[in-house]
């Protein structure tokens, strides 16, 4: 890649930036109602952004647009098992365009302790230095989870006591590894489940309930007092009972003076579940009515494909869902960073994850841009509202 993005023809976009006309000059819609149709909207066309134009350089100062660093997991055994070793042209695209990075896998358990108090930084390593390399900060993804944890961790027949050690010992590496490196951490990852249920499966929760979430995030910032520590996890903005069970985790953890100090919405989407998620704003500025700041961590919207092809039409809603979430979080003075997962679609976990689905974010390849990066590029021209 050249550095410039490769547009798609203007056929494919042409009702795309109708709807980012609509949206750049008054800001954020309301929310769409409720639907059961993915049609775009039909309008005359307006040229598309310039080829030259940066994500990382059109956002608002105060928003950081990001990616993550893929690698690993899902990639392992293929061609690129780290692209950011092996692919130039995919370093140019995380180089030019983005503002933040978090790694996908690299920081995960299985990946960092794959065996008890053995830690592997390479990869990790690699991904800060890389983007310190380009003055890029870093979200550290994750300190616990109820998935990617070694078999040592999840079959070692531990009691609860060693597991809240194992724990401790683990946070207090690897934050302490990264010590003033890593901006944001996301603490703990997805502790609920869709009905406001501890999800079933998490090694630590299982044995130690809710109550081992505030211990992770007083470890996490004992060992750095600068990052910002996260909870994260995905369909809070279409689950009620999942966005109430986090709403009322927050207060409890911060009553308890836990240094808790923002909320990540994964914004993992689906064209197979229209419309666009109506409580997507609302429920960002439900957060950071509790004083914390929120963050789109994972945005990647994900459709099926016939063919192994997008439609124009596919393409154009996905536009348009991307606009939605990032106008969303521009509408919240407290929504810091907007994180793209997996990009471009040749390394996205998606295909091997949901069968027969893929084309979820917005790159085709490391220089092949679709619409969705037009409608990017268009809400965060339009500015905070």
């Amino acid at each position: 890649m050249a550095g410039t993005p490769t547009r798609w023809p203007r056929a494919l976009v042409a009702t795309v930036v109708a709807l980012l006309a609509l949206g750049a000059c008054t800001g954020p819609a309301e929310p769409p109602p409720t639907s059961t149709s993915t049609e775009p909207v039909a309008s005359e066309p307006r040229p598309s952004a310039s080829p030259t134009v940066s994500l990382r350089t059109v956002a608002p100062k105060d928003l950081l647009i990001g990616s993550s660093v893929v690698g690993g997991g899902h990639l392992s055994g293929t061609d690129h098992p780290q692209p950011l070793e092996s692919d130039a042209a995919y370093r140019q695209l995380l180089a030019t365009q983005f503002a933040t990075l978090t790694p996908e896998n690299a920081l995960k358990w299985a990946s960092v302790e794959p065996a008890r108090d053995t830690y592997d930084f390479a990869a990790g390593d690699a991904a800060v230095a890389f983007a310190e390399q380009h003055g890029e900060q870093v979200r550290g993804h994750n300190l616990m989870w109820h998935q990617s944890n070694p078999a040592w961790l999840t079959e070692g027949g531990f009691t609860p006591d060693q597991l809240r050690q194992i724990l401790h010992d683990h946070i207090s590496t690897v934050v302490g590894h990264y010590r003033g490196r890593i901006a944001a951490w996301d603490v703990a990852n997805e502790i609920f489940d869709d009905y406001g249920r501890l999800q079933a499966g998490d090694p630590f929760t299982d044995a130690l309930g809710v109550g081992i979430v505030a211990d992770a995030f007083r470890w996490a910032h004992e060992a750095d007092p600068a990052a910002v520590l996260y909870l994260n996890d995905y369909n809070v903005e279409s689950s009620a009972a999942k966005r109430q069970a986090y709403l009322d985790l927050a207060r409890q953890l911060l009553a308890q003076g836990v240094p808790l100090g923002g909320m990540g919405i994964q914004g993992h989407l689906s064209l197979q579940y229209p419309p666009f998620p109506p409580d997507f704003r609302s429920t960002l500025q439900a957060f950071a009515d509790l004083g914390l700041d929120v963050a789109i961590t994972e945005l990647d919207v994900r459709m099926a494909l016939t063919g192994g092809e997008a439609t124009g039409d596919q393409l154009a809603t996905q536009a348009d869902w991307y606009r939605q979430a990032v106008a969303g979080c521009l509408a919240v003075a407290r929504c810091v960073s907007v994180t793209m997962w997996g990009l471009p679609d040749t390394y996205s976990w998606v295909p091997a994850t949901f069968t027969g689905q893929g084309a979820a974010t917005p790159f085709i390849d490391d220089s092949t841009a679709k619409p969705a990066f037009d409608a990017l590029v268009a809400a965060l021209q339009a500015g905070r509202t």
